[in-house]
């Protein structure tokens, strides 16, 4: 169904391929500001077709330890930022699409069960693979 823990950036990258990409990592660097404290709770809100995934794309591709992703942020607006290379590729990312799990559960706990499964089969493919790197 897809990588859910530490995604590649592949779907940022389309966005940056675009003719129409608007830049919008001052969204980052907000972000950035709040890590480590009780705000570090974030609810990106949109309308619909209002870039809620490609923000999702964003943040997993900056945030991931998955790869190196710098080469897509430097010379946009959040590599000017003091946090930008202290935050860049320094956590472990969740990137969930919730209508993909929605579309196949015929319930709320349907639901929640299967995505559980996933994010556990997706930590313990990770963590052999580190302890196969070490």
């Amino acid at each position: 169904m897809g990588i859910y823990l530490n995604p590649r950036s592949k779907g940022f990258q389309s966005s940056l391929n675009s003719e129409i990409y608007v830049d919008k990592t001052d969204l980052l660097e907000q972000t950035n500001r709040v890590l480590g404290t009780r705000q570090k709770f974030l609810c990106v809100s949109r309308p619909r077709r209002f870039g809620k995934s490609m923000a999702a794309d964003m943040l997993a591709a900056y945030y991931s330890c998955g790869e190196d992703s710098s080469e897509l942020f430097d010379g946009l607006q959040i590599s000017r930022s003091e946090s930008y290379r202290k935050n860049l590729n320094q956590y472990d990312v969740i990137k969930v699409n919730m209508q993909d799990f929605l579309s196949m559960a015929h319930s709320m706990d349907e639901m929640l069960e299967m995505l559980q499964r996933y994010l556990t089969v997706s930590y313990t493919h990770l963590r052999a693979h580190e302890t196969e790197l070490h």
